[in-house]
């Protein structure tokens, strides 16, 4: 897999690059892997609904064709792109998750930070009371206020077309979360949205997307 270093570069450009490579692409193609920062952009996935936008302010809402709702993209966050041949690896949807999920989880564990999934809420979670503790998410939820005690650190994304995929992952590095309180994120009423800096990690937007970028190269690979 070639991996590629985009910079800080516009949303719906990269957005367009995804779709023509996909489009161009042939069974011969070799997958490659964007890394790179957005200046700050609303998106909302397919199936988004808009009343999960708070107050967007000046900061602009893009339309996309990933799957899921409303997500937030800013300096500080590593953003990662597979443009991968889910047929060639032998993947369906469901594997490809768990595959995207799970580099993100070794990637906070790298960091000492233990990172959970949700069933029904892709993506990963911390505990904010324990980040680096091995227990479990505060159960039992309590219906009333669902998400009390759990951080989003990483949002997941995905479209799948031709049987290949492209869209992809965000781990929040050290951003200006504000953004994120403008919004439900992902859909979700009440969730708050953390970044490596605020669960105590020390580290830099570089180094963070170092260590994903082997990990979907190890989870992505023939």
């Amino acid at each position: 897999m070639k991996t590629l270093r985009l910079g800080r570069v516009d949303y719906a450009a990269t957005d367009a690059g995804m779709r023509a490579f996909t489009d161009a692409r042939t069974a011969e193609t070799p997958d490659e892997l964007w890394l790179c920062e957005h200046p700050p952009v609303f998106t909302q996935g397919i199936a988004g609904k808009a009343e999960h936008v708070l107050d967007a302010g000046a900061i602009p809402v893009v339309q996309t064709n990933r799957g899921g709702q409303v997500t937030y993209h800013g300096p500080g966050q590593v953003i990662a792109y597979p443009l991968v041949d889910l047929r060639r690896l032998g993947l369906h949807a469901k594997e490809y998750v768990f595959r995207l999920e799970q580099a993100l989880l070794k990637t906070l564990e790298g960091q000492g930070v233990t990172g959970h999934r949700i069933a029904g809420a892709p993506g990963v979670y911390v505990n904010l009371q324990d980040p680096s503790g091995h227990g479990a998410l505060p159960e039992p939820r309590d219906p009333r206020d669902p998400w009390r005690g759990i951080g989003k650190v990483a949002a997941l994304g995905i479209k799948i077309s031709r049987g290949c995929g492209y869209h992809g992952v965000a781990l929040n590095v050290a951003m200006d979360l504000s953004p994120f309180t403008r919004i439900n994120p992902c859909g979700y009423a009440g969730l708050a949205t953390v970044d490596l800096s605020t669960i105590g990690v020390v580290t830099d937007w570089d180094a963070a997307a170092d260590s994903l970028s082997a990990r979907l190269v190890n989870y992505l690979s023939p």
